[in-house]
């Protein structure tokens, strides 16, 4: 069975309401830390818990400009689990990412019907959570964080997705 393949620099190809700076952003990031992880081209990229797939990953030659312009690896590490968690939704589910939350809602994005237009339903919440290099224990731990985080906005549902970038994986679940 053949694997999809995803190039972390297409999320600006997505059908969601992010702008394309946005988008070059985090995928600028996870290439970052698919890079810091010394993974190779093509990488099998593992999706568990509610959703399960397998892709493999490609991303752009990372420079050492780009190194030296997300040296803050903890920022980095959350910017590029923003790209992976968004293109998991948009290839996984009836979603896309169609605003970025306001602080203190306790989750990161808006998702709604992928057939929607603006005004837009805002119908799910997404949060989302990276980890650069952590044990199987420590991404379930930020799950269970996660949802705690979030159990001020339960009457909505919600994707939480945590995206480990040693192995690289993600742990995703629905409420």
């Amino acid at each position: 069975m053949e694997i999809e393949r995803i190039d972390v620099s297409s999320l600006k190809e997505m059908d969601s309401n992010l702008t394309g700076e946005i988008c070059d952003f985090f995928s600028q990031a996870a290439a970052v830390c698919l890079d810091n992880q010394n993974h190779s081209q093509g990488v099998v990229f593992k999706i568990e818990g509610d959703l399960s797939a397998q892709f493999q990953l490609f991303w752009p030659e990372v420079t050492q400009q780009m190194r030296d312009s997300w040296a803050d690896l903890a920022e980095t590490t959350e910017d590029g689990a923003c790209c992976l968690a968004i293109l998991i939704i948009q290839k996984l589910t009836d979603y896309k990412v169609i605003r970025r939350s306001r602080k203190k809602t306790g989750f990161d994005y808006w998702l709604g019907d992928k057939e929607s237009q603006y005004p837009f339903q805002e119908k799910a919440r997404l949060e989302i959570s990276g980890i650069l290099k952590g044990s199987k224990n420590k991404i379930e731990q930020r799950v269970k964080d996660k949802i705690k985080q979030t159990q001020q906005s339960n009457h909505l549902n919600l994707p939480a997705v945590v995206v480990e970038f040693g192995t690289p994986m993600s742990q995703v679940v629905k409420r």
